[in-house]
């Protein structure tokens, strides 16, 4: 189990910069996967930007070029920097986790999403 809470969100002209952070109730070397998601309101959740516990990453299309993911692991913490912010970035962001794992029982591998409760980024024009 994993719970992760989101800080940094806040209000910016168009143009400006903010960066998010997640912070985990556990080592994040146990994570397989984190990742910032975004979502606007009547609109599906999307990816912005993942990380894997290989260093592996992936960004949306929208964020390439501008956001950066990285990782703290000494603090259990998961950071989205935002440059050159755009209106359309506008959204609630959120920090998810994924873990992976085996049962000890059943030996079947199973995976569990983990979310926090999301910190508004606003852009202004």
């Amino acid at each position: 189990q994993v719970q992760l809470v989101e800080s940094g969100g806040g209000l910016v002209q168009a143009g400006g910069s903010l960066r998010l952070s997640c912070a985990a109730s556990r080592s994040i070397f146990s994570i397989n996967a984190l990742g910032w998601y975004r979502q606007v309101p009547g609109k599906q959740r999307e990816l912005v930007a993942g990380s894997t516990s290989d260093g592996a990453t992936n960004y949306a299309d929208s964020a390439k070029g501008r956001f950066t993911i990285s990782r703290d692991n000494a603090k259990n913490t998961v950071y989205l920097q935002m440059n050159s912010l755009k209106p359309e970035d506008t959204a609630v962001y959120y920090c998810n986790a994924k873990t992976r794992g085996v049962n000890s029982i059943t030996r079947r591998a199973y995976e569990n999403d983990y979310w926090g409760q999301g910190t508004q980024v606003t852009v202004s024009s």
